[in-house]
């Protein structure tokens, strides 16, 4: 398999007619780089030898540092050459959220732009997290209801459905989770989505809506690495230790093994009791780093891997 990342919108395509997917980034600068890093493997490794282009794009209206912008200008295209092309299928990432409500964040009406373009101009699309919550909210006026906590760890989901996109899964599959808002399942049932995976814990985790193109919605995060949550955590604990945020964060559950759970749990009381930038330097990240699993691979390879089949399907008809 050849995954190729665009340069320039000029780029030759090869005469293989690869397999084109748009990835809209709107991850925060810290996890822009990372992000691509993600969904280039987790691509890669659901080819099953098919080519894969990926074009890069990302919300204008999403605040950029100086490194972000000069990452942007170099390596993605402006969302405006996104129109007028012709993709197989689009994924769409969240980012941070900055208002209350969806509607009032600045990229709202770039982004339900987006959702409209998406179901006429591709065979499908994958709506991340927050972005998820935004297409349903602009598709259905479904709003996502707020948590008590953060909900954030690796969870055991249950499948719920059949579809092509969760062919060849086990029954029950693990992935990782970091939201702070919830879709309510009864209420996508009830304006027509299926709910293919879910959770007592979180919820509805893959679900799918059929039109002119097959939408596909995930609350978790497949795409994560192995030490992807770790990291957030410790940007949590960070944002604490320097007072941007009042509390300290909750552990990510079903994650770490009792060795890691010790060691952080004893970092918690040293922040507590001396509350400090400079105590970050103690975080234990490389001792727990080593100790963690990265049992929801698998799945998520098989599960992008059935979207990259339905794409090739659709691209053949």
């Amino acid at each position: 398999m050849m995954l190729i990342a665009n340069q320039t919108s000029g780029s030759r395509i090869s005469l293989d007619e690869p397999i084109v997917v748009g990835l809209v980034n709107n991850m925060p600068d810290s996890a822009l780089r990372t992000t691509e890093r993600q969904f280039q493997s987790l691509l890669s490794a659901a080819s099953d030898g098919r080519e894969i282009r990926v074009r890069y794009f990302s919300l204008p209206e999403l605040f950029r540092g100086e490194a972000a912008r000069a990452r942007i200008n170099e390596r993605y295209e402006d969302l405006s050459e996104l129109w007028p092309s012709k993709i197989d299928g689009l994924v769409v990432t969240g980012t941070e959220p900055r208002a209350s409500e969806l509607r009032d964040e600045p990229y709202w009406a770039t982004l339900t732009k987006l959702v409209d373009w998406a179901e006429s101009h591709t065979n499908s699309s994958i709506w991340s997290c927050l972005a998820a919550h935004a297409a349903v909210l602009h598709l259905d006026g479904i709003s996502r209801r707020r948590l008590p906590e953060k909900l954030s760890g690796v969870f055991c989901s249950v499948r719920a459905g059949d579809h092509q996109i969760v062919s060849g899964t086990a029954d029950r599959w693990s992935i990782p989770h970091s939201r702070y808002n919830d879709l309510p399942e009864e209420l996508l049932a009830a304006r027509a989505y299926r709910v293919l995976s879910r959770s007592a814990a979180t919820g509805a985790d893959w679900f799918v809506k059929e039109g002119k193109s097959l939408f596909v919605f995930i609350q978790g995060h497949p795409e994560y690495e192995r030490a992807t949550l770790l990291h957030e955590y410790r940007r949590d604990v960070a944002r604490f230790l320097s007072a941007e945020r009042d509390s300290y964060p909750v552990m990510p559950c079903g994650y770490f093994d009792d060795a890691a759970v010790a060691a952080l749990a004893s970092f918690r009381e040293q922040a507590l009791s001396n509350r400090c930038g400079d105590l970050l330097a103690n975080f234990p990240a490389a001792k727990v780093e080593e100790r963690l699993s990265y049992g929801w691979r698998d799945a998520a390879v098989r599960m992008y891997a059935n979207w990259v089949s339905y794409l090739a399907e659709r691209k053949s008809c």
